[in-house]
């Protein structure tokens, strides 16, 4: 019986977030697909889960942005040499300099198949070029895959996949209804939001988020005569409470104190989704994905946001009347104005490339396209 095939993911953590996210689906996934599926990070809280689903994990401190990370190069090689991958793929810019590193120094004869995934628009520079360097380049987007090429175009273009992250279906599913009493307690906490066109904005409390644009929006709909509340979902990262007051100022001074409802970071995020009527995108530049515009169009639940990035992608598919032209928000006030009177029908099934299976197929086909393993990719000259 021939040896099943075997992935070495390496990232910083296991503790939370998108990227750790992704990794523990694709953990979940190729194991249950027979793939050996073993993941190298400092660990964290996701660990257990990770081995329940049939993973393996080494802890390395492959994470910290310093030289001495270096030091666990030399290691990385034994580990490699150990456990034999067929494919290592480096999932964050410090870990992959340590695996790179690491397999640089492996004869070519004998090195796996190299993978690097772009996850967001890191700042562009030699440090984060290495995440250039595999013999196959996962974007998360169609976006990602321009930005790639646009910053560092001696990328080969023929090398980069496009695998969009996406949702447990098991979870995120149209007609989900979170339950009467969580309802109840929801109405409690938050007595204002009754018989309110409430617009739901997630996110971290950030610049970049847009909640600027809630002004006139907010003022556009609510002189059209409809009840229009937005419910600012997010934490205040520590020592960025400026922002958050900058807003609260700027919306008493619109006349709109009374129409924003601030939640805080929510861990019930999907059933916040499903009480609200609208979820938003308002960035003011392109996110490289999108994952919980994603969730609230896996939900069932409308979604109306700037045409850019992983969003405007997930929109194109999902629910195309929802795109609105970057920072036009009196498109936006028409779009939301006309969903009062007839909200849209979204999917009731997830699409393609959204669905999880796909995503799973998606890497299997571009492991095998590196098996055996190919010699490094040359770069181009300008």
């Amino acid at each position: 019986m021939p040896a099943p095939l075997t992935v070495m993911h390496l990232l910083p953590s296991l503790h939370s977030g998108g990227v750790e996210q992704v990794v523990l689906e694709l953990g979940e996934g190729l194991s249950a697909q027979g793939v050996r599926n073993i993941v190298v990070s400092s660990g964290g809280s996701m660990v257990p889960k990770l081995k329940e689903q049939g993973s393996i994990h080494y802890a390395r401190s492959i994470g910290k942005k310093s030289l001495f990370t270096l030091r666990e190069v030399p290691r990385m090689k034994r580990l490699i040499l150990k456990e034999r991958p067929d494919i290592f793929h480096l999932h964050s810019r410090v870990p992959a300099w340590v695996g790179y590193l690491a397999w640089k120094m492996i004869p070519a004869d004998q090195r796996p198949g190299l993978v690097t995934t772009f996850h967001g628009f890191y700042s562009v520079n030699a440090y984060s070029k290495i995440m250039t360097r595999g013999q196959r380049i996962i974007a998360v987007s169609g976006c990602m895959r321009d930005h790639i090429l646009e910053k560092y175009p001696r990328t080969p273009a023929d090398i980069i996949r496009v695998i969009p992250n996406t949702i447990d279906p098991a979870l995120d599913r149209y007609g989900y209804r979170p339950s009467d009493a969580w309802l109840r307690e929801w109405h409690t906490m938050y007595p204002e939001l009754a018989g309110k066109y409430t617009l739901c904005l997630p996110g971290r409390i950030t610049r970049l988020k847009g909640h600027l644009d809630l002004i006139p929006i907010l003022q556009g709909l609510r002189e059209a005569g409809l009840p229009a509340h937005a419910v600012i979902v997010g934490e205040v990262k520590k020592g960025k409470t400026a922002y958050k007051e900058e807003l609260v100022r700027a919306f008493d001074k619109a006349g709109l104190a009374s129409c924003i409802t601030w939640t805080g970071h929510r861990r019930d995020l999907r059933n916040v989704l499903c009480a609200c009527d609208v979820t938003l995108s308002l960035t003011h530049v392109p996110e490289s994905f999108g994952k919980t515009t994603l969730e609230a169009l896996a939900l069932g639940r409308p979604v109306a946001g700037y045409s850019h990035g992983g969003v405007g992608e997930q929109l194109n598919v999902f629910l195309p009347e929802g795109n609105v032209p970057p920072l036009d928000t009196a498109v936006m006030v028409d779009t939301l104005t006309q969903w009062y009177t007839y909200p849209p029908e979204t999917p009731r099934e997830i699409p393609p490339p959204y669905r999880r299976e796909d995503m799973i197929r998606a890497h299997l086909d571009v492991y095998r396209e590196l098996l055996p393993a190919i010699p490094e990719p040359e770069q181009k000259t300008t």
